[in-house]
């Protein structure tokens, strides 16, 4: 009795000591605990400022290094963290798709962006990403300004930011190309700005952010700031130095028209007439630095980061795209561009610590795609390379069908490496669409220079995990694709013989930059494998925020500071 009696006390002292001393460290420690679950759980950052460079190769951070300062990619490398080994994990490495996933986390599969343009099977004709017909025009009576995200079938992180901070934390994106600030700026953002150039010269929105341009755009376009960079373009450090590219003068660059070689300095004032006008400015490194002045004066206009409720700034850089297609992977205009892009990026950087206060602003760089080297160079160095001839592919699958089905009227479309069938006539005939797929499968595999072809049938029943076959499937959505997809042998191309282009799963196109840098980011880098739709759910953890509905990437822990 007594020792049950002993025991019973022994059990309630011990209780009454753990709840005394569960008392002690909730009394004492509740504010340091309560400031570690903040920092633990999201960073409060003032502004999250994504920046996306067009056409960006990974090697351009590496082989232009000691031709940069220390305030622009440097600096980020220094003073942040650096993803060594980031790729794009998907098929097609096109600009739109590229900038659809940087934000939402996921790839073509789900948001539905499968290229730039693309066949939409139900209205029977080619679409544009970010069309919409709906709205109007902004800034411009051309109809330069009807689009919207309203293609994008998922939110990105700018939108869960917008939710999650009751519409207060703005949005606002900023490009050249409309397509470049208008899908990464998402669905609910306050604006999307981009520039319209030929005879106008102004930076223009749609009637789905607004039905008028803030005064503060409209005073920017007011300025002239555009028209000031109508200037001679010559190379911003000596050329002899530019060792890090080939020639200046070889055979392999477009230029411009009304100027015989593609050599500098060009005289941009002298050839807007015959380059349509202002739309010159986007194929030199001036249009990165209007589009500097004008996200600087976003900043200043529409106060962003100027309280503790974050916001963000979607910029893409897409100039350097504009450059690489005319001139090339390896031309000085190339490694004129990045330089100067350099100096743009120290200079923004250099705001940004006065306007929102250094250490008080979070930035990720990264590109939506990179280049092919130009097919006709790799040929000059005996690398295996080359040009499609599509006319007589064309001509050739056209006899097959003729002699297999007696008709070629199967195919709808033929765009962005897919064949869209006619399946309403394909069913008309009495045959099955899978046999009809994999008949032409068959057919196409032994063409000249097509490496793999895969049907519609196999992407939707087979689950690919590894080499070029996944990748297609995570570009494959099924509402939106075609029928049949194709893969060229590597660094053979459908472009001029001049200049770059991508679109492939190679890793002249998949491999880009990922830096982070500023609040809330660690210092190192990584040779880990990292994929484009890490970046959204990273910057959602780094916020607190939810992920984008649709984002399958994984936030990247390594590169968030837990201190």
């Amino acid at each position: 009795m007594l020792k049950r009696i002993f025991s019973s006390l022994l059990f309630l002292f011990f209780i009454l000591s753990c709840n005394s001393q569960k008392s002690v460290v909730t009394d004492e420690n509740a504010s340091a605990i309560s400031e570690n679950t903040t920092v633990s759980n999201h960073t409060n950052t003032k502004l999250v400022v994504g920046i996306v460079v067009d056409q960006m190769r990974y090697d351009y951070l590496t082989r232009f290094y000691n031709k940069y300062g220390d305030g622009g990619f440097k600096r980020m490398i220094k003073e942040g963290f650096n993803c060594r080994n980031n790729h794009f994990n998907y098929v097609p490495t096109y600009t739109g798709p590229g900038h659809a996933s940087v934000y939402t986390g996921t790839t073509p599969k789900y948001h539905g962006i499968i290229g730039n343009n693309w066949y939409d099977k139900e209205q029977k004709t080619m679409v544009y990403c970010a069309q919409d017909d709906t709205v109007s025009s902004v800034g411009t009576t051309d109809d330069a300004g009807q689009m919207s995200p309203n293609r994008m079938k998922t939110t990105s992180f700018t939108d869960e930011n917008r939710l999650f901070t009751q519409m207060q934390g703005k949005t606002i994106g900023i490009s050249l190309k409309d397509r470049g600030a208008i899908l990464p700026a998402g669905h609910t953002a306050n604006a999307a700005y981009w520039f319209h150039g030929r005879d106008e010269g102004v930076w223009i929105s749609s009637t789905f952010y607004m039905n008028s341009l803030p005064q503060w755009v409209s005073d920017f376009n007011a300025s002239e700031k555009a028209a000031s960079y109508f200037k001679v373009w010559d190379t911003y450090y000596d050329i002899s130095s530019y060792t890090e590219s080939g020639p200046d003068e070889n055979t392999f660059e477009g230029g411009f028209r009304g100027k015989e070689k593609a050599t500098f300095p060009y005289d941009l004032a002298q050839l807007k007439d015959e380059n349509r006008g202002f739309d010159i400015l986007k194929a030199t490194p001036y249009g990165n630095s209007l589009t500097t002045d004008f996200a600087i004066e976003a900043i200043k206009g529409e106060q962003l980061g100027q309280d503790n409720i974050t916001d963000v700034l979607a910029v893409s850089y897409s100039a350097t795209d504009y450059v690489g297609h005319n001139f090339g992977v390896s031309s000085k205009e190339i490694e004129d561009t990045y330089i100067r892009l350099d100096k743009d990026l120290e200079r923004f950087f250099e705001f940004l610590d006065t306007e929102v206060g250094e250490g008080q602003y979070t930035v990720f760089l990264t590109a939506d795609h990179g280049a092919v080297e130009v097919p006709a160079f790799l040929q000059s160095m005996k690398i295996p390379s080359g040009y499609l001839d599509n006319s007589e592919t064309r001509t050739r699958f056209t006899d097959y069908l003729n002699r297999k089905f007696k008709s070629s009227d199967f195919i709808e479309n033929i765009s962005n490496d897919q064949i869209f069938l006619n399946r309403r006539y394909i069913d008309s005939l009495g045959l099955h669409i899978n046999q009809v797929q994999e008949s032409i499968v068959n057919e196409l595999i032994s063409y000249k220079h097509v490496e793999k072809v895969f049907s519609a049938h196999t992407m939707t029943t087979t689950n690919f995990t590894t080499g070029i076959e996944s990748l297609l499937q995570n570009g494959y959505n099924q509402k939106r694709s075609g029928d049949i997809i194709l893969v060229a042998d590597p660094a053979y191309i459908s472009y001029g013989k001049t200049g770059s282009t991508h679109g492939s799963g190679l890793n002249y196109d998949t491999h880009v930059p990922l830096l982070f840098f500023g609040k809330g980011i660690t210092h190192g880098e990584t040779y880990q494998k990292t994929v484009i739709p890490d970046i959204a759910p990273t910057i959602s953890a780094l916020l607190g925020i939810s992920f984008p509905n649709a984002a399958t990437g994984q936030p990247l822990g390594f590169v968030i500071d837990k201190n």
